[in-house]
């Protein structure tokens, strides 16, 4: 998670070379995604999926702590 975005925050994905002392890994079904200790707070209690559908494939977060979202659904506010 990043600062940016429409609404203040925006979602970043990318390989990890490795974990940070203060880097939080959670694993299931045989992926791995690593979340850094200051954006936990921000994403405590959200799902995420990875979708195909019509107009392409992507994750999508659904995240409990956004109080607002663009209408794309990647960035959002708290």
């Amino acid at each position: 998670m990043e600062g940016g975005g429409c609404s203040g925050f925006s979602y970043k994905f990318d390989f990890a070379e490795g974990l940070n002392p203060d880097d939080i890994l959670i694993e299931r079904d045989g992926a791995g995604v690593v979340i850094d200790e200051m954006s936990l707070e921000f994403l405590r209690g959200s799902e995420i999926d990875f979708t195909n559908e019509l107009i392409g494939s992507a994750f999508k977060i659904n995240n409990p702590n956004a109080t607002a979202a663009c209408g794309c659904g990647t960035s959002f506010a708290v």
